[in-house]
């Protein structure tokens, strides 16, 4: 049970730092250790049929198990500073990039050759953005879709399973550090590692958490992202979607200067259900296969709120919105935006009339019952900053689900080499707080293997 190096967690961190390892330092023994399953056995039993709405499963096959929360994604990777984290505050800009475009090499390598790669430089839609007072962010996107994403992942899994020990549906409960060791404790057994990286994404916030309090290790409150996620014909931004695929907008409200912005776009997609610890949230995916896309787009409007002291509590502020909403719609509600500005509950009739079929059989119902005012107004002032670039945008039929909820975890104290005060023990990807992309994450994992193994 002794290991040189301990990952807890398989998302696009922990998998690539593994990667990286296995090639840079082959000689270490490795142990990953996953509270969800192999992607194998990554199934959500909602059908659509037998099964319409979340069940809430021990582990949700969505958000957990070898892949992360990205694994079902529309596999989009955004190569870019300028969103999806802070990684070049620590490690610097060009590095970041260059470790950006190294994680899009082992992808096209392991199955996502002939996919994509998006562009916004050069794009005319900038100047259309700045004319109505948006603003269109610099990216290069590599678009996989969930299906080549899957593929990608299966790949990389055959590769690394016979030179990592993989250890699933095994929630690691504890981290002591003594005597320069490391053991942790999962399923009733310890395992010890002289260095150890953790990887939990945004589903191991509150694990996170946990682990920084036990173990002291400084962490400053972060933000949480609250919204509704947008569904449309997908001609409605074809001309945007066709040249870019993904278009990350931001806006800045007049009534009360705050930014609202677009995420993860999802042309042709289709919007799903999310349990992050127990509550429903919603979110969008979409594929490469054109027999697997639909008629609709789907993108997410957010708005960051940032807390300053006395409040600490970030994400159990998120969760209070989502929870009402589960409350109210016994998870996800679906409203038209005509229903909304006219201040009325969307109910099935009206939803069967509407000319844009949902994907998601969510619970018709009034958003203005849920989430705050503020952020209702700004989601309701960009929505209408949109229709001036993307006419339609703001018919009486575009729906809105909600709540969207990306909870941030609360930034842990890292040094340059995104090792804490202990030596050794490294955070990496969405669950530092530091990443919140899968670009990111994942250059973040290459990032620690490779001061591992250079000191190995």
């Amino acid at each position: 049970m002794n290991y040189d190096v301990i990952i807890i967690g398989a998302g696009p961190g922990g998998i690539f730092s593994a990667y990286e390892l296995s090639k840079l330092a082959p000689n270490l023994k490795i142990a990953v250790f996953e509270a969800g399953n192999p992607l194998n056995k990554r199934k959500c039993p909602i059908d659509g049929k037998k099964i319409k709405s979340c069940i809430e499963c021990k582990t949700c096959s969505i958000m957990s198990g070898f892949g992360g929360a990205g694994a079902f994604s529309d596999g989009k990777y955004n190569i870019t500073n300028d969103f999806g984290g802070t990684l070049y505050e620590y490690i610097g800009k060009q590095q970041a990039i260059e470790l950006m475009k190294y994680v899009d090499e082992i992808n096209m390598q392991y199955g996502g050759s002939g996919t994509k790669l998006y562009s916004t430089a050069g794009s005319k839609f900038k100047k259309v953005c700045i004319q109505n007072d948006l603003h269109l962010l610099d990216a290069s996107v590599r678009h996989l879709g969930t299906d080549i994403n899957y593929i990608v992942l299966e790949n990389i899994y055959n590769y690394l399973c016979d030179k990592v020990d993989f250890f699933f549906n095994s929630h690691v409960d504890k981290i002591k550090y003594e005597n320069d060791v490391y053991t942790i404790s999962a399923k009733n057994q310890e395992y010890t590692s002289g260095k150890c990286i953790i990887s939990v994404g945004r589903s191991g916030s509150k694990w996170m958490e946990s682990i920084c309090k036990e173990m002291n290790i400084p962490t400053q409150s972060n933000r949480v992202d609250i919204g509704v996620r947008v569904e449309l014909p997908a001609e409605v931004f074809s001309h945007l979607t066709d040249e870019l695929y993904e278009s990350k907008i931001v806006y800045r409200t007049q009534k009360y200067g705050d930014k609202v912005r677009t995420f993860c776009m999802n042309p042709r997609g289709e919007v799903v259900n999310e349990n992050t610890n127990g509550i429903i949230t919603v979110n969008g995916h979409s594929y490469e296969d054109p027999a697997k896309q639909t008629n609709n787009t789907n993108f997410a409007l957010l708005v960051a709120k940032h807390f300053s002291e006395p409040f600490k509590y970030s994400n159990s502020y998120g969760e209070s919105i989502a929870r009402l909403s589960n409350m109210l719609g016994g998870g996800v509600i679906v409203q038209r935006f005509g229903d909304l500005i006219r201040g009325q509950r969307s109910n099935k009739n009206r939803i069967e009339e509407s000319f844009v079929t949902p994907t998601l059989n969510a619970t018709p119902g009034d958003l203005s019952l849920v989430l705050p005012k503020r952020i209702l107004d700004g989601i309701i002032e960009m929505i209408y900053a949109l229709d001036k670039i993307a006419p339609g945008t703001a018919n009486d039929d575009t729906l809105l689900y909600g709540v969207e909820v990306k909870f941030y975890n609360m930034e842990v104290k890292v040094n340059e080499n995104l090792e804490t005060k202990y030596k050794g023990l490294y955070i990496i990807g969405d669950g530092s707080g530091i990443t919140h992309s899968l670009s990111h994450a994942s250059a973040s994992g290459v990032f620690v293997a490779r001061q591992i193994a250079e000191n190995n």
